[in-house]
């Protein structure tokens, strides 16, 4: 069972920045294939922010292009999320999510507020 443990959330003003991690471990860490980040405002659906490959294929969402940038530890088993610019419409808890396709992992989620 692979867990997912999220760290660097918090408070930021607009403008500011604010690095995500998340490292996996357990058995099937080794075969993790993509891990990402998700993220969850109040009353909104959680939406695909950015993700990787264990190739380094990065995909990110419209909304945060030219703004974030995700990476890979060199252990493979951790992916950061680099935030930049942030807007307080990036307000959510941001999800881990790794794994590969049919056996997909999810972390417990860390709280992101943005003020003006």
């Amino acid at each position: 069972q692979v867990q997912l443990v999220e760290s660097g959330g918090g408070l930021v003003q607009a403008g500011e920045s604010l690095s995500l991690s998340c490292a996996a471990s357990g058995a099937g860490s080794e075969r993790i294939f993509l891990m990402g980040w998700y993220r969850q405002a109040p009353g909104k659906q959680r939406e695909l922010v950015a993700e990787i490959t264990s190739g380094g294929s990065t995909n990110l969402a419209d909304f945060v292009k030219g703004r974030f940038a995700i990476s890979r530890g060199n252990a493979k088993n951790t992916v950061y999320l680099q935030m930049n610019s942030l807007k307080t419409e990036d307000t959510a808890v941001y999800y881990c999510k790794a794994g590969r396709p049919g056996r997909w992992y999810w972390g417990q989620g860390t709280q992101v507020t943005v003020s003006s």
